[in-house]
């Protein structure tokens, strides 16, 4: 019984078979966005790029002292949209006198505006683990791990919301009519 077309899951390939199918489920029997709610009945209070920003700064305290820092981290509505991602982490090297000088930005979909915390947990945990591990392989999910251990559970609930905001197109959180 395959009610949702495979490309709804766009955002969940990889996972077993048998959790494909719990969600295709839910999206046939419209209850996605009741499961979504029930866990997580609220959505955060970061709206500004400055608060965005302090909250990155306090986790990076916390889990990355040592690291690089991080000169600029703003919400980016463009982000989703041109480069199919939900977060970035880059590195903006400038010329300052004769020297080279290179600053850390984090990037987030405006997306993670009006979500729960945990997801937005999740996204700047994963954007904060590059500036220690730059690919995505074992030592960067050990080290997203440390800093949230529900981190990969975190990330399959955020694909299944994607999979709810492209099957259903309605968001969940936040006050109607924000801009983005």
């Amino acid at each position: 019984m395959s009610s949702a077309p495979a490309s709804t899951l766009r955002y969940l390939q990889g996972y077993p078979l048998e959790t494909l199918a719990q969600v295709e489920k839910l999206l046939a029997q419209g209850r996605v966005a009741d499961w979504l709610q029930q866990k997580y009945p609220q959505a955060h209070t970061v709206r500004t790029d400055r608060a965005l920003f302090d909250y990155v700064q306090a986790l990076k305290a916390e889990y990355l002292r040592g690291a690089d820092p991080v000169g600029k981290v703003l919400f980016d509505a463009k982000l989703h949209v041109v480069k199919n991602a939900l977060g970035t982490h880059t590195t903006v090297s400038r010329v300052q006198g004769n020297k080279l000088k290179a600053k850390r930005e984090i990037r987030v979909a405006t997306l993670f505006k009006t979500v729960p915390d945990e997801f937005l947990r999740m996204i700047t945990v994963h954007e904060l683990a590059h500036l220690k591990e730059r690919a995505h392989d074992k030592a960067f999910y050990s080290l997203c791990s440390h800093m949230e251990p529900r981190y990969h559970q975190l990330e399959f609930e955020v694909r299944v919301y994607l999979t709810h905001l492209e099957v259903a197109g309605a968001k969940l959180w936040g006050a109607a009519g924000m801009a983005e």
